[in-house]
């Protein structure tokens, strides 16, 4: 749709329209929106933020325990509320690694922001009342110790007359 480089000469008229004062406000804003976000998704306690406070206005967390469900999980159930935050696993020597990623825009508001850290936490409301999920590894060990006492239980059970 857009070639390479449509994009930096949208941004550089939006800094000669704007101004070096009006472009610095609008990124001011948005760095004051992303610690808005922070702050909320810090307050749940549940999660570790990894972004750094400076720089490109974005927010990158991971959640502090994935025992009953992880990021990919949050990102999905946020599409039910028409949040698009993805997940994603880091390069490798990290892949352990898995972060939600929120980068702020400048049509990203205060009010947004806050809106967002809500609609988090019903997600994981509603993730908590789901039953744990179990690897593949644990379902096939349950599978395979239920076969093996149903097959002891019938071989124990034979009555000789």
């Amino acid at each position: 749709m857009f070639s390479g480089s449509s994009q930096v000469i949208a941004q550089y008229y939006q800094l000669i329209r704007l101004g070096f004062e009006g472009y610095k406000n609008v990124m001011e804003n948005c760095q004051a929106n992303a610690m808005v976000l922070k702050r909320g998704l810090e307050a749940t306690g549940r999660f570790n933020v990894v972004s750094k406070d400076n720089g490109v206005p974005l927010v990158a967390f991971s959640l502090k325990d994935r025992s009953r469900h992880d990021e990919f999980d949050v990102s999905d159930w946020l599409r039910r509320y028409g949040w698009i935050v993805p997940a994603y696993t880091m390069p490798p020597d990290a892949q352990h690694v898995i972060v939600l990623r929120v980068v702020i825009r400048e049509d990203f508001s205060c009010t947004l922001a806050e809106r967002l850290v809500g609609d988090i936490k019903k997600v994981l409301h509603e993730l908590d009342a789901l039953p744990p999920k179990n690897g593949s590894n644990v379902i096939a060990m349950n599978v395979v110790n239920s076969w093996k006492k149903f097959v002891n239980d019938k071989k124990t059970n034979r009555v000789i007359c």
